[in-house]
Formats: structure tokens, sequence, C-alpha cells
């Protein structure tokens, strides 16, 4: 496709004060196009006397010389894999995963690695799910009726966070076009219980700073791991709990390590964001700020660790069946548990936070790191009340983010009907140039239309009214997304429309603990090439049970996941779900 001006120009008649500086950022939130200043790092053209908006470009000016593939510190070199055959498995350096190259969509031509040029390289992050595992509204207790409701290893996704921005940092270049890494986008669920201590810590592992992961009694954990209940892990202990009986290792001083300070580095690459249902709603679950109980208990003082399976059962059935999205049955347990709570100390920092706090932590200069300015966000988003933006990749790509969460309740998505209007007006505004569209849930998982409580008269589309919208634009590529936590890629052709492919990433917080680096080639010959390479933390694979330093941690985060009861073995994917060329026709 041709080189094309800024997606903002369209915004020159905007006051120069409703504009905010980013590096190559486009806000389009509330359907008016506002151009972003790019920061020094980043190019920019602006003609003198033609009055045009100035032309963000990456880093990497497209069609340049490419350097050398890099590949180390990915899944083409190693990958973490078990030693022996049962029982608690410790890990240990396996062998890579070969790339496939995937024709569904266009054939692969011949020469086409000579031939090409970069288009764009970025790195997906999803699910990080940071979690603040002493808040007094967690549902551990469901683990009485389904063993994988717990993980064994969530008091460390701080630290596993902070590993997998370490390896980030240290990549050096894309792993086949040698392209620098332009920036890294995150696709939702960056928080896990909508809390306010979990959106300070998300927000520092991204642009640095020191956390602790730590609420309540500054100095103690208080949660369902020193609880003394078998229903869980208790490290600490010496009490043979159920999970101990499985294997896991008593390991004194696990507790005090992991609410202990730490650092990240933040990342050294500008980066962006996008929502999902955990940084929004209880539990991921629940649509729940207007209730003042669950908004009390979120910061008081007791919490609820042991309920029977069958009370369990009914709540997880709830959940499943979509048919209480406002909590109603959440709220009762714990009404009707009262008495039996454990007492914990009270933190307001546990807050539920609602989307204006989001957006106002992204635009918080404390939390810009190397940018850009909101991370993907603006004011126009404060003052629309939303949470969708575009943004451009490089002089022949356009990013945009969607907000997928329905706000109603329930885990799975769908959009409103003006942002499905927005989404299809930005491709119009810009089919000269190439879209990769960002959100948290899949295709098939945008099938709940739950009406917004804050627009109840706007109707919500699903997954396949999106993929209809987008096979009927030919500029785009690709859609990235996470939320089922599982390795996907997906090819999308309508009858005589346009093809893309779909992109879902595993999480990082249930094993493999995979990102994704992606890179956009033209090859020259009526193709596009969409590869795809996964990452794992820069934490060994080995672990050292004696070893609870930050780093000792982050690998420990890794191998307690693997061996999580109930966990799935199968979200890494196939082979064609992970490392991939996946070509499609220009449009």
């Amino acid at each position: 496709m041709s080189r094309i001006r800024s997606v903002a120009t369209s915004a020159l008649g905007v006051s120069r004060r409703t504009v905010l500086a980013a590096a190559g950022a486009v806000s389009l939130s509330a359907g008016v196009g506002y151009a972003l200043r790019p920061t020094d790092s980043e190019a920019a053209t602006n003609p003198a006397g033609t009055g045009e908006a100035p032309v963000a470009h990456s880093r990497q000016a497209t069609g340049a010389a490419p350097s050398a593939p890099y590949t180390k510190g990915t899944t083409l070199a190693s990958v973490a894999a078990p030693r022996g055959s049962s029982g608690y498995r410790r890990l240990g350096d396996g062998p890579g995963w070969s790339r496939v190259v995937r024709g569904e969509l266009a054939a692969a031509k011949s020469g086409r690695a000579g031939r090409r040029t970069t288009l764009a390289a970025f790195v997906q992050l999803t699910d990080l799910h940071l979690q603040d595992v002493q808040h007094p509204l967690r549902a551990e207790f469901l683990r009485s009726n389904a063993v994988h409701a717990w993980r064994p290893q969530e008091a460390l996704t701080v630290q596993g966070a902070i590993s997998l921005v370490e390896r980030v940092n240290a990549l050096k270049g894309a792993p086949v076009t040698g392209a620098p890494l332009g920036f890294v986008m995150t696709t939702g669920d960056n928080t896990d219980n909508n809390a306010h201590s979990e959106l300070e810590w998300f927000m520092q592992v991204m642009s640095g700073g020191r956390i602790s992961p730590n609420t309540g009694d500054p100095k103690h954990y208080e949660g369902v791991q020193n609880s003394g209940l078998k229903l869980y892990w208790q490290p600490d202990a010496t009490t043979r709990d159920n999970d101990k009986a499985l294997g896991f290792p008593h390991l004194n001083g696990f507790l005090a390590a992991a609410i202990r300070e730490v650092h990240s580095p933040g990342l050294h690459l500008p980066w962006y964001s996008t929502v999902g249902n955990h940084d929004f709603l209880a539990l991921g679950c629940f649509g729940t700020h207007a209730d003042p109980y669950l908004a009390e208990a979120a910061i008081g003082g007791k919490k609820l660790m042991d309920v029977s399976a069958a009370e369990a059962r009914k709540l997880q059935d709830a959940v499943k069946n979509a048919k209480d999205p406002h909590g109603v049955a959440y709220r009762d347990l714990l009404k009707a548990h009262a008495r039996s709570m454990r007492p914990v100390t009270a933190d307001e920092k546990r807050a539920p936070y609602t989307p204006a706090d989001y957006l106002k932590a992204h635009l918080d200069p404390a939390y810009q790191g190397h940018g850009p300015v909101g991370h993907g966000y603006s004011t126009a988003n404060l003052d629309a009340g939303t949470q969708y933006y575009a943004f451009r990749i490089s002089a022949d790509v356009i990013g945009i983010s969607l907000d997928t969460t329905d706000a109603c309740g329930m885990p799975n998505g769908s959009i409103g009907t003006a942002q499905l209007k927005w989404l299809d007006k930005t491709l119009k505004d810009n089919k000269d140039s190439y879209a990769v569209v960002f959100s948290h849930h899949t295709s098939t998982t945008m099938d709940n239309t739950w009406p917004d409580p804050a627009r109840p008269g706007e109707r919500r589309h699903t997954g396949a009214e999106v993929v209809q919208l987008l096979t009927s634009h030919t500029n785009v590529l690709a859609w990235v997304n996470g939320h089922v936590h599982e390795n996907v890629i997906t090819p999308h052709q309508a009858s005589g429309g346009h093809s893309f492919w779909e992109i879902s990433t595993a999480s990082h917080v249930d094993y493999p603990h995979l990102a994704r680096i992606v890179e956009l080639a033209d090859n020259k010959d009526g193709t596009v090439s969409v590869f795809t390479t996964l990452i794992e933390s820069a934490a060994p694979h080995r672990t050292d049970f004696a070893d609870l330093s930050q780093t000792g941690l982050a690998a420990l985060y890794r191998e307690l996941a693997y061996n999580a009861p109930g966990a799935s073995k199968a979200l890494a994917g196939n082979a064609a779900d992970r490392n991939t060329e996946l070509v499609l026709k220009k449009g």
C-alpha cells in the first residue's frame, strides 16, 4: 500500500490545547482525531508551509534494510520442559519450537525472504493477572468444588511479570526480519480483581519502579496460604495439605519473600494498553461498582476462605451460565458467611477502580516510562467515557485498540454500536494503511450481550459481527487478542471478502507463561507475511527451592504453574499456533 499521511490529518481543526503529546499515538476515542506530537525518539515530518499534522513513524522506517534476525531468548531457541514422568515435576531447558508456514489464506511464494521489507515489529503481552492475593473479595474458596479455581503460583504474579519485562528489554531485534521492536501492547486482564493495589503494581511493572506486592499488614501475609486449611498449598508450614500430598514442596520463608519489595526496570520500549474484563469487573465477572456492600467489603477486615463444595458449585454455575452479571449470588454468599470469615487487616488500597481511574493512571506522568503519554489513552477518552483508540504503528500501519468488556458483567465480551461504527469509520478513513486490531476478547468469546448500564438503549455486538466488519475492509492484516489463555491462530475469510488472521496468545498466569512477538512484512509479490514468535520470561527454566530472590521466585512461578492441580497442559496450542509465518494476500 502507498505511504500516506498521519491518521490524524482529519483533526487539523482541533484546538492546540486539546492536543496531548505522545509517541506516535493517534487517539480517536470519541470519533474525533487528535494529532499527538511524537517524542524525540521518533522521527516526524512536517513540511514547512504545508499546514499538515506531523506524521509519526515507528523506529523502523518502512523498507529499511533489515538487521540480522535475533532468536536468542525466544522459544525458537529453547522452551521450558518438564523432567520426570509423574508427581511434582521440575522444569529444565527443552528444545525450541520450529516455525510453521501457514498458507490457508494465500500461498507462500518462493524467494520472498530476499524481497521482503519490514512494515512493523512489536510485542504483545496478555493476561498478566497481577493479583492482590490477600484481597477480601477474592474467591479462592471456589477450589472446594473445582481444584483449578485457585492456583498455587498466584502470589508470584508480580515477580513473574517483571521477569517478562526483563526478557523484552533483552531482545535486540525481531526474530525474522531483525527489525527494531517498535512497542509493546498489553491486551487486557492486566490486573485480576479490579483493585487499586493491582492497578498501581501494573503501572509500576510496565513503567519501572519499586513495588511491594503486599496489602493489609505491612509485615505479614494474611491470606489462604497461611490459613492452615488443607485446601490450599501452605508453603511455610509442615502441614500435609492437599498440594503437598501431590509433591509440592515445603518452602520456609516463601510467603515473606512473596510480599517483599521488588524492582521493575520498566519496559525500554513505548507501551500501549488494552482493557480486559478483569480490569473492570470484580473477579472478572461482576459489575459491582454500584454495590455499597461489596465496595465496603473490598477494603474491610474480613475474608472468606472456605465454603462447601455445593455452595461453590452454585456460584460457579451462575458465572458459567451468565445469569448473574451483578453478582447477587456472590454478595449473598459473603453475607451468609459473615460470621465465619477470618479477620485480616483492612486496607483502602484494595478499593475497586473505575474506568476513569484506569485512564487517569495511564495518563499520570509518574507512570509515563518510555511513553507515549497515556499509553494510547487520552483526555478525549476521559471526556467521552470510552476506552478505545487508534494509533500509528508505522508509516504504513495503524493500530486499533478495542474495549470488548461488557460493563454489565460476566467474563465474555461484546462491543456497543457506537464503538462498532467508530471501528468501521476508522478503517475507512485509513484505507491506505494496513491495520492491526487489538482487543482482550477473541471472536468466539464475544457472545455476552448484556446491556451496558451506562448506555442501556445501545445494542451490543458479538465477535461474529466484528469478524464480518473486518472482512469487509481490505486493509486489516490481523486481530491480536487474549482472554482464553491459550495460543490459537485462526484464519478468517468471508465469501467474496477480505481475509485476515486472528492471533490469540496464552496468558502469563497459567503455564506456559508466554508472550508474543509479531512482525509484519511486505513480500513484494502480492502477499504479506505476519510472523509470530513466542517468548518466555527471563527467569531460568531450572528452579532452586533455596533461592527465594526476585529471580528465583520468577522461576518458581513458572514451575508451580506447570504443576498446579487441574491446570491444562494444552494451553501452548499446536505447532501451528505458536511460531508461525501467516501469509495473506495484499488488499
